[in-house]
């Protein structure tokens, strides 16, 4: 038997079923993610085991990989970010339309993990806002459809008006995006 997303609260009927605007536009984005993988080292391994019929991420709606970032919600940065490399993400990150999300996946991306070096940025937070972030070295697939399960719910309650909001703003701008 197929899994059906449960339905937002509302009022059922006979025939109808009313609920509000922002549960409806809440669980369709919840359930259409494109994510934007940006791999750079073996957690970049473990998203296409993740991506595989074994684990299948299509059956969490995010069948569609997007290699654009103009036509991408959720940015899924994997393994080792070079400091040099930190303005690229932070473009592809501005790059990307309204709403959308970050993952930061790996103890690399999270933190810089192992490598306290000169060289390696200490965690993607330092120039673009994380939502989610999946530990590990190199996470399991299941750690990862779980990070996408956690935006899938942060999606779903985010209201509508969140984005607009003048602590969302102070946030961007405490990144220097505008």
């Amino acid at each position: 038997m197929a899994n059906v997303v449960d339905a937002p609260d509302g009022y059922a009927g006979s025939g109808f079923f009313a609920t509000s605007f922002d549960k409806i536009i809440g669980m369709a984005r919840a359930n259409s993610i494109w994510p934007l993988p940006f791999a750079t080292s073996c957690c970049g391994i473990e998203f296409m085991a993740t991506m595989s019929p074994h684990y299948d991420l299509a059956r969490f709606g995010s069948e569609r990989l997007s290699f654009s970032p103009r036509q991408a919600d959720l940015l899924m940065v994997m393994g080792t970010i070079a400091k040099k490399m930190g303005p690229i993400v932070k473009q592809v990150y501005e790059q990307m339309a309204e709403p959308r999300w970050v993952i930061a996946v790996g103890a690399c991306a999270s933190s810089g993990g192992i490598f306290d070096t000169y060289s390696v940025l200490q965690g993607i937070d330092k120039v673009v806002p994380v939502d989610v972030y999946v530990p590990g070295c190199p996470p399991r697939p299941e750690q990862i459809i779980d990070g996408i399960c956690k935006i899938q719910e942060l999606i779903k309650n985010e209201p509508l008006r969140r984005r607009n909001s003048p602590e969302y703003q102070a946030l961007l701008e405490s990144y220097n995006i505008h």
